[in-house]
């Protein structure tokens, strides 16, 4: 008998199999498509030779996980590249640039420098303890005892709203539009509670760790991972989609890389009622509208410096960012939404033929939307880089369905497993997380803590819970 199943080949899935694996159990992963990774795949969506990725393509949280920094990823051709720039948020007729130095980040926020160095000092010093803080499920241990005030500190900070805290921290545009972009990552509307904690984590990841890209594709972060499994002992199987238990060998154990949806669907009267019914009330949150250009040229930034940089935020100020996200949180798209857009190609030769580039974009939309964002996004990009329009050689359109398409845990275009508000931040899908009423089955996907990002904690974590529940 197999002594753990792995149902998903995302980097949560892969990552509880390697955890299960270096624990000595023989792992098996299923994955129901051809190629493995989940939101993290690439593809030549447009034209051939043109790289893309898929769902995923800037890693800072790749990069600042506590379990991926502990594997030799590098020995299987991983390579994380940083931007000059991790990030930009341009201003009509400005922009600021989230530099790895907070000192020379905030020495372009004018009025509102010593505050941004207030703010962020703290954080950028302790990252690495922040990070296993924030990205773990809440628990109370020697290290959280030790730096209690730092993590009080950061914990009053972090429970407001993202509004709130840009408008008593900062005075100006700005400082107030940078927080603004990285809270929106939250995907949530920025006047709700805990918004404040995902800018102030993005903002010290970019500090920390930087945004940087994988050489090749999103795509290289889930074949390394495959490549040390494999070296573990682990075996791994595509094409095998699991519509039931009846589909999976026997093993002792099941670790599901899948949403509260699909759990329900798969293990039938495995559960029991009452976990079923706390299950079908798990919220999924809102969808993204993807576009991916093949470019004839790099885009045509109104400031050519915007050229360095890895990821920029499109929307303008905080106000309009806001306006954006609370659109959506009322079911409503942005008529001028929020864009996240990354160019990977020009730090990145593997994307495009010779003299041509990829570019990467979403917004987010109301879950299930079918409203075409396409001219909307493009005309954001034209907004700060007029001509845009005419270096497309051909485009990529990606609808919520047909994100879910590409991965069945996208449910309505949902990319962070479920909605990431404060109600369901630490305790997801259910009180007990990783673990269901049944010692056989487990959950490891983004839907448990400590939610959506390529990081592979959710499976680290589930992989530890079921080594301590089902092999004693």
């Amino acid at each position: 008998m197999i002594d753990a199943v792995v149902i998903g080949s995302g980097p949560n899935g892969l990552a509880a199999a390697i955890r299960l694996a270096q624990a000595g159990r023989r792992v098996t992963v299923l994955e129901a498509n051809d190629t493995i990774g989940g939101g993290a795949r690439s593809a030549e969506l447009t034209r051939p030779g043109f790289v893309h990725d898929v769902c995923s393509a800037v890693h800072p949280l790749a990069v600042g996980s506590a379990f991926f920094r502990t594997l030799p990823l590098e020995r299987y051709g991983l390579e994380f590249i940083q931007p000059p720039l991790p990030l930009v948020h341009p201003l009509d007729g400005s922009g600021v640039e989230l530099r790895r130095s907070f000192v020379e980040t905030s020495d372009g926020l004018g009025v509102d420098a010593a505050a941004y160095r207030r703010l962020l000092s703290p954080l950028v010093r302790n990252a690495d303890f922040l990070m296993r803080q924030f990205f773990a499920p809440l628990r109370v241990t020697p290290a959280t005892v030790t730096h209690s005030v730092l993590l009080a500190r950061f914990g009053l900070m972090a429970i407001r709203s993202a509004v709130g805290l840009a408008k008593s921290a900062f005075k100006d545009a700005p400082a107030r539009a940078l927080l603004a972009g990285l809270a929106a990552h939250s995907i949530q509307p920025l006047q709700n509670l805990s918004t404040a904690g995902y800018g102030l984590m993005l903002a010290m990841s970019g500090h920390a760790y930087g945004w940087p890209i994988a050489r090749g594709g999103s795509q290289k972060i889930a074949d390394a991972l495959v490549a040390h499994l494999n070296t573990l002992g682990g075996t791994i199987e595509t094409k095998r989609r699991v519509e039931s238990l009846d589909d999976v060998p026997k093993a002792r154990v099941y670790v599901f890389d899948v949403t509260p949806r699909q759990l329900l669907a798969i293990t039938g009267n495995a559960l029991p009622d009452a976990y079923r019914r706390e299950l079908t009330r798990f919220r999924y949150g809102a969808g993204v509208f993807k576009l991916d250009w093949a470019l004839d040229a790099p885009v045509p930034w109104r400031d050519p410096r915007w050229l360095q940089a890895g990821t920029l935020h499109l929307a303008g100020t905080m106000e309009e960012v806001a306006a954006s996200e609370a659109a959506v949180g009322e079911a409503h798209p942005a008529e001028a939404p929020f864009v996240l857009l990354s160019q990977p190609s020009l730090f990145d030769a593997t994307r495009a033929p010779a003299g041509k580039h990829t570019l990467w974009a979403y917004c987010h939309v109301p879950n299930g939307s079918t409203v075409d964002m396409t001219s909307r996004i493009e005309a954001q990009i034209e907004r700060f880089a007029p001509g845009f329009k005419n270096r497309i050689l051909a485009r990529s359109v990606m609808t919520p369905a047909d994100i879910e398409r590409h991965n069945a845990n996208c449910i309505g275009g949902d990319i962070n497993g479920g909605s990431g508000d404060l109600r369901q931040w630490f305790l997801r899908p259910t009180w007990r997380r990783y673990a269901t009423p049944n010692r056989q089955i487990y959950i490891c996907s983004s839907s448990t803590p400590p939610t959506g990002g390529v990081h592979g904690l959710c499976g680290y974590f589930a992989a530890n819970v079921a080594l301590r529940h089902a092999f004693r």
